[in-house]
């Protein structure tokens, strides 16, 4: 698995690259879908905090049999760059998820979807002030699929009437584009799944001192199937296998194309949100879908 992470799959080619990389970021963008359904499940039951806490707890947990080992072997190297992890901990780890839990006590799960469809167009800021050449396609594509995700938020119009949880996604869009951002300075000579046990260990930590004033403060959460079960959903699911997987997917196609593909989550979790949650969708909702698949086809498909 280290040696993966550094070396392009085998027999797969530029092409190949492209496609894996697609389906790696698809499914990491499906998955965190259903972390906005779990976490607005959560609301009012479980602290914002104490569920950010312990969903890293689970995750470090979920991936140490394949990850302890590897993160024991590389400990010097993880020593060596501990600030460029401790500050990716902090922006996709700690901060991140804290303000998507912090913003699902008062928005809707199809509201966080489409507001964290602003992060690509943070991503593809990034990456064209690194350098990067985004062309004709990709920038078509990702303004098409972002004109569809304004329509999402504004239910239909330009219109928008932004509350606390929807500003609180918007810094969480922010945190998430910096996190993927910074994963292209990853040293490619630490393993994906060393890098991802220590981000998990240290958000952990980062967290403890706000988990204990929310404990004080707060007290815990009552241990019932409906608070144990998003947990572990978000902790082994949307976090050891959908960071393993985006992480991955921006190492082969970058994290402005992986972007594009993450324009989907509104609209899966829109349709998770209407099974689930009883969340309303019409026709404004499926012509702003069909313009962010458009944009997302447009975009992704796009060569380097």
């Amino acid at each position: 698995m280290a040696q993966q992470d550094r070396q392009p799959t085998p027999g797969t080619g530029a092409k190949g690259a492209l496609g894996l990389g697609v389906l790696l970021a698809l499914l990491a963008t499906v998955v965190w879908s259903g972390s906005f359904v779990a976490t607005r499940g959560m609301a009012g039951t479980v602290p914002p905090v104490q569920a950010v806490f312990w969903r890293w707890i689970i995750a470090a947990v979920a991936v140490a049999p394949f990850a302890a080992r590897q993160a024991w072997q590389q400990r010097a190297l993880i020593r060596r760059h501990l600030g460029y992890i401790s500050l990716a901990t902090l922006f996709g780890v700690t901060l991140y998820n804290t303000l998507v839990h912090q913003a699902g006590l008062t928005t809707s799960a199809s509201n966080m979807g489409a507001i964290m469809a602003a992060s690509p167009v943070i991503m593809a800021l990034y990456a064209r002030l690194g350098g990067e050449r985004l062309g004709a396609r990709r920038v078509s594509g990702m303004l098409l699929a972002a004109f569809g995700v304004l329509l999402l938020v504004g239910d239909g119009s330009l219109s928008f009437d932004f509350g606390a949880g929807d500003l609180w996604m918007f810094a969480a869009a922010f945190s998430f584009a910096t996190y993927s951002a910074l994963l292209k300075r990853k040293p490619a000579e630490i393993g994906g799944l060393a890098f991802l046990i220590t981000t998990f260990v240290l958000g952990a930590l980062m967290l403890a001192p706000a988990y204990a004033v929310s404990l004080t403060v707060q007290g815990g959460f009552e241990v019932t199937a409906a608070a144990v079960g998003p947990l572990l959903y978000v902790g082994v699911f949307s976090s050891a296998v959908a960071f393993f997987a985006w992480n991955r997917a921006v190492s082969l196609i970058g994290a402005a194309r992986a972007g594009v593909v993450y324009y989907l989550q509104p609209v899966c979790v829109a349709g998770l949100g209407l099974l689930l949650l009883g969340e309303r969708t019409g026709p404004a909702q499926l012509l702003c879908t069909a313009l962010i698949l458009g944009g997302v086809a447009l975009g992704s498909a796009a060569r380097r």
